[in-house]
């Protein structure tokens, strides 16, 4: 399926979105707990109430952190939410982390939305893809095409400023939050994904964060980590005696050598929330 949207139109209102959802049944909503999934999220019970039922899938490379925003903002909406097991590493393709990982994890995870959906009745499932999501190479949306989901925002032609102002407009507790993705995606391609290199970057970012680090990424190579944070938080990060600290804190958790990203995690200007 080919997705386009022009960029000289106006994007369509947040009442467009709802009637859309409304016209297709009863939804399940892939929740990761980011904005975008829970914008859709919301859109869809503003349009089903409780024929609108949100999902998020659980498994080695979903953060703690993950769930339980997810549950937050399920719980600020009021719509039927359900934690559901789905583990991709029962697949070679998965664990062998070649560039079309993300196609092989959808794949699995959109079989188990599907099931999920199929014993509830649900005639439509909805994600959280979004206009800015096509400037990438994005083989797990290939996945959710195939599993015949829907995509809300990209239809509408929404993209980051439009996700964040809806989201602010309508209270939601991660408007603000920084975009994230899934504990696999830090590590290297090529480099096996397993259940405890997943534990120890979880443990490692977990530290960080605990810091007060706002956005944070541990990326792994051959047994090496390096650390991300926002060009914003580099200098306090390399300060001495946190800097150290830091490295002997996640060289313990067995990575052979922690270095700290003096660039920062190059995505985070992209990623301010811009509202109106």
């Amino acid at each position: 399926m080919s997705h386009s949207t022009s960029p000289t139109l106006p994007s369509r209102p947040a009442d467009e979105i709802v009637a859309r959802i409304r016209e297709g049944g009863r939804a399940v909503v892939a929740l990761s707990g980011g904005v975008d999934s829970s914008i859709v999220a919301a859109l869809a019970f503003s349009a089903l109430g409780p024929e609108a039922i949100a999902v998020t899938l659980t498994g080695p490379a979903v953060s703690k952190a993950e769930l339980s925003r997810a549950q937050r903002v399920a719980a600020a909406i009021g719509l039927e939410h359900v934690l559901l097991t789905a583990d991709p590493l029962s697949h070679e393709e998965y664990r062998a982390n070649r560039p079309d990982r993300c196609y092989h994890c959808r794949t699995v995870e959109t079989r188990f939305l599907r099931e999920f959906g199929a014993a509830r009745s649900a005639a439509q499932y909805l994600d959280g893809v979004h206009r800015d999501d096509l400037a990438d190479d994005r083989p797990g949306l290939r996945a959710m095409d195939e599993a015949g989901f829907s995509h809300p925002l990209l239809w509408a032609g929404w993209g980051k400023t439009e996700i964040r102002a809806e989201a602010r407009r309508r209270g939601l507790p991660n408007w603000d939050q920084p975009s994230d993705a899934c504990l696999a995606s830090r590590i290297a391609h090529g480099d096996p994904v397993t259940s405890e290199l997943l534990g120890r970057i979880e443990s490692a970012e977990a530290v960080l964060l605990r810091l007060g680090f706002r956005r944070v990424r541990v990326r792994v190579r051959g047994g090496a980590a390096r650390i991300e944070v926002d060009p914003s938080e580099v200098e306090r990060l390399r300060t001495e005696p946190l800097a150290s600290e830091v490295t002997g804190e996640l060289t313990r958790f067995g990575f052979t050598n922690v270095t700290i990203d003096p660039r920062g995690y190059p995505g985070a200007a992209h990623e301010l929330p811009v509202v109106p």
